[in-house]
């Protein structure tokens, strides 16, 4: 008679195996689950047209930035994310268009003295102290990128942590789908 309760080392691994795979699942579950909770009431389609102020005064509307894709970037000072992504939005607004918007960050004064200690101050900001701007976009949470393409509608949006070549992709894949759509009848 044999016992059907011994586990052989081959059935332990495997049972492991089948444990692991399952967390994993779950762990990935909850992230989708966190960013489409967080990106439920963003905007879609044509961009919310907006006019504001820069840091060094100049008056900026979504309308200069037609033509090329848009990444429109909400952070905030006390975002320990944003601060990760600082890096990859300083190499991007060497090669595409980017606005920044500081999110519930302080006075202008605050952010600008905050923007020199991280060393972003060349990044054109707004201040949206109030959320005013967030709110239009349905912006609930940071660091959030949007990709605007040259027309004026939003063709990506990402909530939380991103990569640079990410960004860069969907840059790419924005700039890439309006010259499709621009060469058809």
């Amino acid at each position: 008679m044999t016992d059907t309760n011994i586990m052989t080392p081959k059935t332990k691994k495997k049972r492991r195996w089948l444990r692991f795979l399952f967390e994993i699942l779950i762990i990935v579950a909850v992230v989708f689950g966190v960013r489409a909770w967080q990106q439920k009431d963003m905007v879609s389609g044509v961009a919310p047209p907006f006019q504001s102020v820069l840091l060094d005064g100049k008056t900026v509307n979504l309308e200069d930035y037609r033509g090329k894709p848009l990444l429109l970037h909400f952070w905030a000072e006390w975002c320990p994310f944003c601060k990760l992504e600082e890096g990859t939005i300083t190499d991007l607004t060497q090669d595409y268009q980017v606005l920044t918007v500081a999110y519930q960050s302080g006075d202008k004064a605050e952010v600008i003295k905050h923007m020199q200690k991280q060393g972003i101050q060349n990044w054109p900001t707004i201040v949206d102290a109030d959320s005013r701007l967030a709110d239009s976009y349905g912006v609930k949470g940071v660091p959030t990128s949007l990709i605007i393409d040259g027309k004026g509608n939003i063709r990506f949006s990402e909530v939380g942590l991103t990569s640079s070549w990410g960004l860069r992709s969907r840059l790419w894949w924005a700039k890439t789908f309006e010259k499709g759509k621009t060469t058809q009848p």
